[in-house]
């Protein structure tokens, strides 16, 4: 074995995990991704997500939006709304001074355009199919034993990345413990058809039940994430088909016209986690493997992929300056930068979804009020799209 065969090993191939490892391909940095999965298996699930300006400016300057832009869908305008309140809270693209105020993209629209531009980097390289059995953490170096193949492998690196998901193995192994909960509710997540001529419009919706997000995506579909409690999301994803749609109408209030669903209805639980901490000598935990949001705003992947860029940056700078990018030194870096912007944005989630999951009058009255000020008070309505854009806190490099 030479000294090390990869300076940075990155665990878990999915979307955050990609977009690391692509925002280093300039970095001069030998870089593996492990993955328990094919590509091409990976890149199947049919998921959508929305995708911040902030994100989109990320990917744009690590050069794969072009991949990406042609086949996702973008809105300029948003909606908030307050069940059967009749007040409306609108957001349009005046009101931040860019062309869109975000953008819905298919799971496996950007993880494919990710690995293809992996592909073409000489400093990245696939390992997958790959199960990870252990990590051994030593003082200058860490050591992976994986199974590739069907054949027991060991690697040297001087960096793991843990962008392995929300149960992380690389992070329990490490004993970073995690704070949060686990919420009352389940999301029902499903595409649908509608006839209405336009669709750049993004909804928010707030039921007592949970937030209903409706995000636009092309050739008039529509992602909707219909939260609710987990006995009333579970009726409802086996509910009949025309029973379903009947009832999404009452609930879209006919704001889509006449609709069709053309997926499944896939059902997960929603939790809040933030990792203890993001980083050890050697280690580092990116997206979910350090942090989960509800995701009422669908703030969750831009979280990541903001880690992603923030992490690339501080590695890149590192080796640049001849440091050892395996250190606490170097890696504190990332974790003070991430860590509190990441908890600002978990805490904000929580607080709408618990403040608009209630129908008790006092609290009521109070969140009408917030909508009533975001819709008369300019400051207050930007500062609300920025943050709901990803444009405000520090800013990566690749965003700039």
């Amino acid at each position: 074995m030479s000294e090390f065969d990869y300076d940075l090993v990155i665990v878990g191939g999915g979307i955050v995990g990609a977009t690391l490892a692509s925002a280093l391909k300039n970095s001069g940095l030998k870089i593996a991704i492990i993955e328990a999965q094919s590509l091409e298996k990976v890149a199947s699930r049919r998921q959508a997500y929305a995708l911040s300006i902030l994100s989109g400016r990320i990917l744009a300057l690590i050069g794969v939006w072009p991949q990406i832009a042609p086949f996702i869908g973008k809105f300029n305008n948003i909606r908030l709304s307050d069940a059967h309140h009749p007040s409306i809270v609108p957001f349009a693209t005046e009101d931040l001074g860019t062309d869109y105020l975000g953008y819905v993209g298919e799971h496996h629209i950007i993880l494919k355009a990710l690995q293809d531009f992996i592909g073409d980097c000489d400093n990245i390289s696939w390992l997958c199919p790959a199960e990870v059995n252990q990590v051994s953490y030593q003082n200058f170096s860490a050591v992976i034993s994986l199974n590739i193949n069907g054949q027991e492998q060991q690697l040297k690196t001087k960096l793991v990345i843990g962008a392995d998901g929300a149960k992380s193995k690389i992070r329990q192994w490490a004993n970073i413990t995690t704070r949060g909960w686990k919420y009352w509710q389940s999301c029902l997540a499903f595409t649908i058809k509608h006839q209405l001529p336009q669709n750049n419009t993004a909804f928010e919706r707030f039921w007592p039940s949970g937030p209903m997000g409706i995000l636009p995506l092309p050739n008039n579909r529509c992602q909707i994430v219909w939260t609710n409690p987990h006995a009333e999301a579970k009726a409802l994803q086996e509910m009949d088909r025309q029973g379903f749609l009947d009832k999404l109408s009452e609930y879209t209030r006919g704001v889509l016209g006449e609709i069709e669903l053309v997926s499944d209805r896939y059902l997960f639980p929603v939790q809040l986690m933030q990792s203890d901490r993001y980083v050890k000598s050697r280690l580092a935990l990116v997206g979910d493997a350090a942090h989960c949001c509800h995701p009422v705003g669908g703030q969750g992947l831009n979280l990541g992929i903001r880690d992603a860029a923030a992490l690339a940056q501080v590695l890149t700078e590192a080796h640049q300056q001849g440091k050892d990018i395996g250190t606490l030194e170097v890696l504190q870096k990332y974790e003070t930068w991430r860590k509190t912007e990441n908890l600002a944005i978990l805490g904000f989630t929580d607080l709408l979804d618990r403040l608009f999951s209630n129908n008790w009058l006092p609290v009521v009255v109070v969140r009408r009020l917030g909508l009533w000020m975001m819709r008369h008070i300019p400051p207050l309505k930007r500062f609300s799209l920025q943050l709901m854009t990803g444009l405000l806190g520090k800013m990566p490099q690749l965003a700039q």
